[in-house]
């Protein structure tokens, strides 16, 4: 807008006078930012209507009132990185891909005081960079700017980015934020990154020793600390301690006592970064000499991640191939193989350096010890967490045929009806997976064509299951398996059946839905559709509502026993097909029921019995 097309706006809105700059910078060519539409550039300003035109992305030629745009507008000045962008492409290409400090130092220029929150920062540089590389582009370039003596880098995501006066060193600003900080674990934390930066510049030694003192005090003294973080802050005193040559004899707690109480020892690793953990067993050997090994079997035993392979490394250097593989059959026989072992005994399978040491445990005996870790995991969890070896089972199409390999018929048949009375799988992937059992075993095929995996002469259901059987079944016979066949043979007319392998999914898919229709078919003849009304509270049956006292725990929990195919574990709502189920069918109050779970005895005892209808009804 020109000063006179201004002027007679003003005359027009006299409210609008305060923004006459404002206004006036509004001329064709300016790049400007909308709260509502986003980056965009004026074009004209169309006296006639009173109106501007802007090209935003997406919208060209969209009008707006000046006045209105006062307020929801920006307008750039030619300086902004987004208007460079349009203006000068390569030389901010030249600042996004190698040069990301002074980006950083031409945009704070742009806001007063030098200052800008990191929310600003990180929506303009979104659009400078690009949002599909800029996660990536700002997880680098932040480690570049907590180094960068020019800018200092706000500690938390609501803090500032601030433009210095003067340049400040890495190290001068920790040592500062160090001094003003009160928090014991913010000490810890600062004089670790003081504890790198000193071994790069060793001429800020001598700044060092009031660093020391204070970390000293605070791992002795505070109260703030966790044991995993009086540990940390122990390895940085005492490597401090090395570089300014002050003896640590007289340091309080020492290193060995904070690892001295074995039953601590599983949390403390734990809670550990996982660049420590390595050296915690380093430091647990040296602690206890007598039973070290014991402690890291155990270690390992309740390991997950990065620290099962850690754990198993420090075992392997101290010579226990032969013990490790023993121990893990022997947790294997026990059902103590935990779901985050067995997630890396099956990933290492294959690998060079672990391969050896557990393919002997790549056997039938393993996929069934996985099914029982999944099925145990699913009844623990009553939200929709994922079940990572469930889904590494699913997604790892060799995985199945490399544990089925020495396995007979009989074997196969067994494996393929836990899969089926598993509830870690959803149903899909129960077919999923039970097709790669009937590739290799096509017998298994016939367990699901005649319903061996029930010997019971009847099944007893709901209507509401009973209808969404029903409804599944005629989808199957109308829909699916039509559609099928259909695909079947579209999938031949594209050649060589060897190499086609939508023709392979096709067929694999079709054995899938024929055994489950088939299954289907028997299971709906069988079927005996209940109320749930006849059950009484005297003994546990199909219908009660079970209250059960875990007494090594001592905690209640409740249970629904309804029809076989009700199960909802969210809901705490079991088949009385399960095994819990099955061992609580008749019984009464004050019973007891002994279950071996990992190892471990538990022992429930009945509580009380209701009846589902009576809950149901009130």
């Amino acid at each position: 807008m020109n000063e006179e097309a201004v002027l007679e706006l003003i005359t027009r809105k006299p409210e609008l006078k305060p923004a006459k700059e404002k206004l006036e910078s509004m001329h064709p060519g300016s790049y400007c930012i909308h709260q509502s539409w986003g980056f965009g550039q004026i074009k004209e300003y169309d006296e006639e209507s009173g109106k501007l035109i802007i090209d935003f992305e997406g919208k060209e030629g969209h009008r707006m009132d000046p006045g209105f745009c006062v307020v929801t507008m920006q307008v750039l000045p030619p300086d902004h990185l987004m208007a460079r962008k349009e203006t000068e492409p390569e030389a901010i290409a030249e600042l996004v891909s190698k040069n990301q400090g002074n980006l950083i130092v031409e945009l704070l220029k742009q806001y007063p005081n030098g200052a800008a929150s990191a929310v600003e920062v990180e929506s303009i540089l979104n659009q400078v960079v690009g949002a599909d590389t800029f996660k990536k582009w700002w997880t680098a370039t932040k480690k570049i700017l907590a180094k960068d003596p020019r800018i200092a880098v706000p500690p938390r995501k609501t803090g500032m980015y601030v433009l210095r006066e003067e340049p400040v060193s890495i190290e001068e600003e920790l040592i500062e934020e160090y001094n003003e900080t009160q928090s014991a674990k913010r000490r810890v934390l600062i004089a670790d990154k003081l504890l790198d930066t000193v071994r790069e510049k060793p001429e800020i030694e001598d700044k060092l020793a009031v660093v020391l003192h204070g970390l000293t005090t605070a791992v002795k003294e505070s109260n703030q600390l966790s044991l995993a973080e009086k540990l940390r802050g122990a390895w940085i005193r005492n490597d401090l301690a090395e570089i300014l040559e002050v003896d640590i004899a007289d340091f309080e707690p020492t290193l060995l006592e904070l690892v001295r109480e074995p039953d601590t020892l599983d949390t403390l690793v734990k809670d550990l970064p996982t660049t420590l953990q390595t050296r915690a067993l380093e430091l647990i050997k040296e602690s206890h000499p007598a039973d070290w090994k014991e402690i890291s079997f155990n270690l390992l035993k309740n390991s997950s991640g990065k620290f099962t392979t850690d754990c198993v490394n420090f075992l392997l250097q101290n010579g226990f191939d032969k013990e490790l593989l023993e121990t893990f059959e022997r947790w294997q026989t026990e059902q103590n193989l935990k779901e985050p072992v067995l997630l890396w005994i099956v990933k290492n399978r294959n690998s060079r350096k672990f391969g050896n040491l557990v393919r002997p445990m790549i056997t039938p005996r393993l996929l069934n010890a996985i099914f029982y870790a999944i099925d145990y995991e699913a009844l623990q969890i009553s939200t929709t967490r994922r079940i990572p070896l469930a889904e590494v089972l699913s997604e790892d199409t060799e995985l199945i045929p490399d544990l089925l390999a020495d396995a007979d018929s009989e074997t196969a048949r067994d494996l393929a009806n836990n899969l089926l009375l598993n509830q870690g799988f959803e149903e899909l992937t129960k077919k999923s997976l039970l097709a790669r059992f009937i590739k290799i075993f096509p017998a298994v095929q016939s367990l699901l064509e005649t319903g061996e995996e029930s010997k019971a002469s009847g099944l007893i259901v709901s209507k509401e299951s009973y209808d969404k059987a029903v409804a599944e079944y005629d989808d199957l016979v109308t829909k699916q398996i039509p559609e099928n066949s259909k695909a079947i043979g579209l999938a031949r007319e594209l050649g060589d059946l060897k190499e086609n392998s939508e023709y392979k999914m096709a067929k694999q898919d079709q054995s899938l839905l024929l055994a489950r229709r088939n299954k289907l078919e028997m299971d709906l003849q069988k079927a005996k559709i209940s109320d749930f009304s006849e059950i009484g509270t005297e003994a546990v049956g199909i219908g009660s509502v079970v209250t059960l006292l875990d007494e090594n725990k001592n905690k209640e929990i409740t249970y629904t026993i309804l029809g076989a195919w009700d199960s909802d574990p969210d809901k705490q709502i079991i088949s009385y097909r399960t095994p819990l189920g099955k061992a609580l069918l008749g019984k009464t109050p004050g019973d007891e029921i002994e279950l071996h779970i990992e190892g471990v005895d538990s022992l429930l005892k009945v509580v009380s019995i209701e009846r589902y209808v009576d809950l149901v009804a009130s």
